[in-house]
């Protein structure tokens, strides 16, 4: 992640580089709140306002992807090759990814029968448990 920054011509610092460890590590979807505190853990000299440019940089670069989930901030993740969806838990405000192989299918073949091809597609399903 950090030659993506070193590609977009940004310096790679102290404080940056302790907002990619933070992502690289993380397992959840952290917000730049979290994210912010996470680094600052780190390297205590890290603002908030280097975490946003920091995740500008990196969500044009594609190196992490930036979802909008309802009744809440950004939160990020690092940008992986393989698809997948997301449940988000409305008690806990947990996200947990999946991936469905029957659900991309059925995607795929209501989009043709429709005359359409999948460019792109997101699933998010709001829960609580039963």
């Amino acid at each position: 992640m950090s030659q993506a920054l070193r590609d977009a011509g940004v310096r790679v610092t102290r404080q940056r580089e302790a907002i990619l460890q933070v992502l690289t590590g993380s397992e959840d979807h952290p917000d730049a709140a979290e994210l912010h505190r996470r680094a600052q853990a780190l390297d205590p000299s890290v603002s908030l306002a280097t975490v946003y440019r920091t995740l500008t940089v990196l969500e044009r670069e594609g190196v992490i992807a930036r979802h909008s989930f309802e009744n809440g901030s950004a939160r990020f993740e690092i940008a992986e090759p393989g698809h997948h969806d997301h449940i988000v838990d409305l008690d806990s405000g947990e996200i947990i990814e999946f991936h469905s192989e029957k659900i991309e299918e059925l995607q795929r073949r209501i989009a043709a029968e429709m005359g359409y091809e999948i460019v792109h597609h997101r699933l998010e399903l709001y829960c609580r448990k039963a």
